[in-house]
């Protein structure tokens, strides 16, 4: 994120922000291994894959093989959806959560090396750290509302219940 840049914020800016739904959030990526990413195709048409995240160092970090389409994909537009896996039946406890942002590739050896030393992936790979624009989280209370937490940098917590 750009010191200029209010449209964009990176995960411990918004965790300092929203230290509940941050945490619910990480909880909920958690639960499972495996994610859904949304990027854009050359045609401008959504494509859906299968993802691993990892929060580290106050970032939250994307990781692929080399040459994935979704890596290449982000590497032509880095405007990305992420939506936690919802696991198995209809529970989703926790709630449905997603997140919205930009991805930027890291390169520099030094970041590189730390996240392998701790996340240790297969290598080669591309490595994204994110510059979140939303996170929603959708729950349900007392099974009467639907509840749906919205959080855009530079604006307050938007709560909204429906019946």
């Amino acid at each position: 994120m750009t010191s200029n840049d209010s449209t964009a914020s990176n995960w411990s800016a918004f965790a300092a922000a929203q230290p509940a739904l941050a945490t619910t959030v990480e909880e909920r990526f958690a639960a499972f291994t495996h994610h859904t990413l949304a990027t854009l195709r050359k045609d401008g048409s959504p494509r859906t894959s299968g993802l691993e995240v990892r929060f580290l160092d106050g970032e939250l970090w994307l990781g692929m093989m080399p040459d994935s389409v979704k890596a290449l994909d982000l590497r032509r537009d880095p405007r990305f959806a992420l939506q936690a896996n919802p696991g198995a039946g209809t529970e989703m406890a926790g709630g449905d959560v997603r997140i919205a942002g930009r991805a930027v590739e890291v390169t520099d050896p030094a970041t590189v090396a730390r996240y392998v030393g701790e996340v240790k992936p297969p290598e080669p790979f591309h490595l994204f750290r994110t510059e979140l624009t939303e996170v929603v989280r959708i729950s349900n209370e007392d099974d009467r509302y639907l509840v749906v937490e919205s959080w855009q940098p530079g604006r307050e917590l938007r709560t909204v219940k429906r019946t």
